[in-house]
């Protein structure tokens, strides 16, 4: 599991382009046959992919945690946005089609990802964070999702955003976790844009053709800055920058937050006509 440490918004302001895509972009999250795991110091996240292919991939501890077992002081959000497979926990096995979404609670020893079939394998997205108590784990089909129409066709933003992990949703200690969907025509996502001091963020770009990029968005609002990422690619936003972005091609997004609270819509607003 690679550590990444979050520079500071001082820091940010003086980094080159490959500087900032070294230290907020997880570029190689998806790897066939394997798990890639990246723990990050903002809010003690771990951010990772598991693509089962053969064999079913087993989720360790790791030296960094500390930890009997990987699930021993943390929870898990799990978004599959590759083809059908299963997660086993908690003594069960949960079958998992494109979209479903698990949670896994505190206390659950084992964990392992199983694909279908291995040439169209699941992909699953991973994101973690410290747990003081225990939830039960739960499985959330899309359907099931509080689903909500955001956004306008003339301000091309008009999207669907499905959220799983929330307090009117799936318990949690601190982990929110969705999706977001751009209708067909529009472009930006989250606009206009925000910050969250009381916690932070990670993006997950995905259904995105091979030549096509979203310009995400970030750095404080008076001092922005901007990425180019790919399909499957991941950006860490730190409580202190903006996060949106606008795309070259259709596309949706996984989104998950932890940090001191869980409400949804505790947002600084930053209007459009201050940023810089």
């Amino acid at each position: 599991m690679k550590t990444l440490l979050m520079p500071d918004p001082h820091r940010a302001q003086q980094m080159t382009t490959e500087e900032l895509r070294e230290h907020f972009l997880l570029e190689r999250l998806f790897v066939p046959g394997a798990i890639s795991l990246v723990y990050l110091d903002v809010d003690r996240t771990i951010v990772g992919a598991a693509i089962p292919t053969v064999t079913p991939l087993l989720l360790g501890t790791d030296d960094a945690l500390r930890s009997a077992y990987f699930a021993e002081r943390r929870e898990l959000g799990i978004l599959n946005v590759g083809g059908k497979g299963s997660v086993a926990a908690a003594d069960k096995v949960f079958e998992m089609e494109g979209l479903d979404c698990l949670y896994i609670g505190k206390g659950t020893r084992e964990i392992s990802f199983r694909s279908d079939d291995p040439t169209k394998p699941a992909q699953f997205y991973i994101v973690s964070y410290p747990a003081h108590q225990t939830h039960p784990t739960v499985l959330a089909k899309k359907a099931q999702a509080q689903a909500l129409q955001l956004g306008a066709q003339a301000t091309c933003n008009q999207r669907m955003l499905y959220k799983y992990i929330h307090p009117a949703g799936i318990a949690s200690c601190q982990l929110v976790m969705g999706f977001t969907v751009l209708a067909s025509g529009s472009a930006w996502n989250s606009m206009p844009p925000h910050t969250h001091m009381r916690r932070s963020e990670v993006y997950m770009y995905f259904d995105m053709p091979p030549e096509a990029r979203v310009f995400h968005f970030m750095g404080k609002p008076q001092e922005t800055r901007h990425l180019a990422i790919a399909d499957r690619q991941a950006v860490v936003s730190p409580s202190w920058s903006i996060h949106c972005g606008a795309g070259t091609a259709g596309y949706s997004f996984c989104w998950a937050m932890g940090g001191e609270n869980q409400v949804f819509d505790d947002m600084d607003a930053a209007p459009v006509a201050t940023l810089r």
